[in-house]
């Protein structure tokens, strides 16, 4: 099966059945449930406010909040690519069954959950009081990270398959990546300390534009140069292109692996 949007759309219904399934492994025995993913983004906020009020660090609670936040969409979605495809074999296994549509599923409840939490920061920050920015970048940077997000699911679920060291390969993966993003500072840090090339290399990191664009548009932090977030979004649209070669090329062999 292609991931053409009109072939998606042919199995709306499937995909919308494993995105629920998927949701409700997910909070399985939980008595909340799915509201969950409304408590968590409040408990993080709380915890931070009265983490950094007590020990009184200069930090802009919403720039790091908006930070995390938006990293725990990726850190979900890459924790959730591991099982995508290996912890599907008896859907694999059938050669009927479209199997791009297990990652896509998997994205599909991440995108849910991270809803919940979008709209738990939104709610804080009108509290807050913040001023909104640039609004008409976030279309195109939550489509993007979305598109980061399948791409990058699509090769790790692949490549689990056949290298089960994955999964400890990615871990020290994503701390380092942590570190290398914005998600507690923002990039003015960097900027104001490098030369210019460093900056271009900076924003090479996909989520570099992406943390900066959502605080673009939600906090009105001082705008960076366009062209250097449209660098981080392209390279998010490159890795979905990536991802689906990837997928591709890996899929004849999984059912011989599984």
């Amino acid at each position: 099966m292609s991931l053409w949007p009109h072939e998606l759309v042919k199995r709306r219904e499937l995909i919308w059945i494993l995105i629920q399934r998927n949701l409700k492994i997910r909070y399985k025995s939980s008595v909340l449930g799915v509201f969950w993913s409304l408590l968590g983004p409040l408990f993080l906020i709380l915890i931070y406010s009265v983490f950094l009020g007590l020990i009184r660090v200069p930090i802009h609670l919403p720039t790091l909040v908006s930070g995390i936040i938006v990293w725990q969409f990726l850190a979900m979605c890459l924790g959730d690519s591991l099982q995508s495809i290996l912890g599907n074999a008896n859907l694999v296994t059938k050669a009927s069954f479209p199997r791009v549509i297990l990652p896509v599923s998997m994205v599909g409840a991440n995108v849910v959950n991270f809803a919940f939490s979008f709209v738990v920061l939104l709610g804080y920050l009108l509290w807050a009081g913040t001023s909104f920015g640039v609004l008409w970048w976030l279309p195109a940077v939550v489509v993007s990270q979305i598109a980061l997000c399948l791409g990058l699911t699509l090769i790790i679920g692949s490549v689990n398959v056949f290298f089960r060291d994955t999964e400890h390969v990615l871990s020290v993966v994503m701390l380092a990546w942590f570190f290398m993003s914005p998600v507690i500072y923002e990039p003015e840090m960097v900027m104001g300390s490098f030369p210019e090339w460093v900056h271009w290399l900076f924003f090479v990191n996909p989520m570099s534009g992406v943390l900066t664009g959502y605080r673009m548009a939600l906090l009105g932090s001082d705008p960076v140069p366009p062209e250097m977030i449209g660098v981080s979004l392209a390279v998010c649209w490159l890795l979905l292109g990536i991802g689906l070669w990837v997928f591709r090329v890996s899929e004849p062999r999984f059912g011989d692996e599984l």
